[in-house]
């Protein structure tokens, strides 16, 4: 590393160690303060006067009686420590307090207004809680009587069910009716058949033998 660049890290380390070891303090309750380039009266005056009230960075305190501070401005010089507080002065006190109390009204009432609206919300959240109470009443007893529809469709189905089983049963009994009086129908038939054929060949059988059976008159002259 270059002697150059050593010099400004040790400038920038110098700079940044009395940046971090400044404090801020106030020009006392004078009204100007001048501020010299040295430890005395004797020195040239940097600035004419800073006003009471004016917030100054302390950079060093001597034994002499003297500060060396720097302005908002940037100006570096010495003032009479006596001038100086670490405190501000009553006057940015009084405004510091006007400032809060100001800002403690404007926040009272915020809390005002927001008092209200949450009182507003609890309102309509009671209205609300009791419409909603009244619509679970109303609602329960709707469930009830869908409860007790509902038993009544369940016990209709259970009927149904044992109707439909029934009806079932009994067209299976009249398909089996229906077969067996098929079945005897045509037997019937089939009876009525053989009964006419019996008798057409009985008929026939009889004029057959009846013939047969009579005297024939050369018999009855000989007798």
């Amino acid at each position: 590393m270059t002697p150059l660049r050593l010099f400004i890290c040790f400038i920038v380390l110098m700079v940044a160690a009395a940046s971090a070891h400044a404090k801020t303090v106030y020009v006392d309750d004078t009204l100007f303060a001048p501020i010299r380039s040295g430890q005395g009266t004797q020195y040239r005056i940097l600035h004419s006067g800073v006003r009471s009230g004016t917030a100054l960075e302390l950079l060093e305190t001597s034994e002499s009686g003297y500060s060396r501070v720097r302005t908002p401005d940037g100006i570096e010089g010495w003032i009479v420590s006596r001038y100086i507080t670490e405190t501000p002065i009553a006057r940015q006190r009084l405004e510091q307090t006007n400032r809060q109390l100001e800002q403690a009204r404007n926040e009272l009432g915020e809390l005002k207004t927001q008092l209200q609206e949450v009182t507003s919300e609890r309102n309509e959240l009671r209205s609300s809680e009791e419409t909603l109470q009244a619509r679970a009443g109303r609602l329960s007893e709707e469930l009830s009587d869908i409860k007790e529809v509902a038993a009544d469709s369940i016990n209709l189905d259970r009927r149904n069910v044992e109707l439909r089983e029934e009806n079932q049963k009994l067209r299976n009994e009249l398909e089996v009716l229906t077969a067996e009086k098929e079945r005897l129908e045509a037997k019937k038939e089939s009876d009525f058949m053989l009964l006419g054929a019996a008798l057409v060949l009985l008929g026939v059988i009889l004029a057959l033998v009846i013939p047969l059976l009579k005297p024939s008159r050369k018999n009855d002259n000989w007798a």
